[in-house]
């Protein structure tokens, strides 16, 4: 499968990538291209683009895509935060369908539900920061040591 790695990645990762051709944004002198320009410009020479712009769904006409697209979702784009995703992303390259976009990785799922979780945590009190604060100025944390 041909892959072209988005500029959000580090460039090594394409060599984990076993057994398919990987290219970069950057070797296809494409790093000034919008993300719609760059798709439609990948459709023609790759398969599949690999990113960790987790907004690309929302900028994008989904049902429109000219081509298929791997959202990487880890805590960093570092490259030690992205090579366990990679087992992942090889298997899934096996049945990838051409035009869909798939997420990828740690909290793949909708990020609208990661939102409202959040916020949820946010306005109930984080458990796992064991405080809870209200909307009053005098109860908030300082910022200051």
């Amino acid at each position: 499968m041909r892959i072209l790695l988005d500029e959000s990645l580090p460039r090594p990762l394409g060599l984990a990538l076993i057994g398919h051709d990987v290219s970069t944004v950057h070797a296809e002198s494409w790093t000034s291209f919008s993300n719609g320009a760059l798709l439609r410009q990948a459709a023609v020479t790759f398969d599949v683009v690999l990113t960790a712009d987790r907004n690309i769904e929302f900028q994008q006409n989904l049902p429109t895509l000219p081509i298929a697209v791997v959202v990487l979702v880890a805590n960093s784009n570092r490259l030690e935060s992205l090579e366990p995703l990679i087992p992942q992303v090889l298997e899934l390259l096996e049945t990838l369908s051409p035009k869909t976009l798939v997420r990828v990785g740690v909290n793949a799922g909708s990020p609208a539900r990661r939102l409202r979780r959040v916020r949820c945590n946010w306005l109930l009190g984080d458990k796992r920061v064991g405080k809870r604060y209200s909307m009053k100025k005098s109860t908030l944390p300082s910022s200051r040591s």
